[in-house]
């Protein structure tokens, strides 16, 4: 069983930055995948950006240039660096664990950009 846990939501005005945290536990070996989703109100949960054990990550398009997305791997942590962000950001962004086949999720941390 994987444990996720997230931090680094919050208010940030247009243009702003911010860097969300993912801390992973309870799992034996490396994980394979990690990554951030997103869901605004009303909208269906999309992949924001995502990074495999050996480095090779993917962004969704509306972000690409804008967030990027790092692991350390000795830590079982992925980082979600923001940058440039813009109203459309909004949401509550989880944390992604696939491990053995099974998706594991985190709580979710909110993510508010408004002047």
């Amino acid at each position: 069983q994987v444990q996720l846990v997230e931090s680094g939501g919050g208010l940030v005005q247009p243009g702003g930055s911010l860097r969300l945290s993912c801390a992973a536990s309870g799992s034996r070996f490396s994980i394979n995948t990690m990554g951030w989703y997103r869901q605004a109100p009303g909208k269906e949960r999309e992949l924001v950006a995502a990074i495999t054990n050996g480095g090779s990550t993917n962004y969704a398009d509306s972000v690409k240039g804008r967030f990027t997305i790092s692991r350390d791997n000795a830590k079982n942590t992925v980082y979600l660096q923001m940058n440039s962000l813009k109203p459309e950001d909004t949401a509550v962004y989880y944390c992604n664990a696939q491990y053995f086949g099974f998706n594991y999720w985190g709580k979710g941390t909110l993510v508010t950009v408004s002047s």
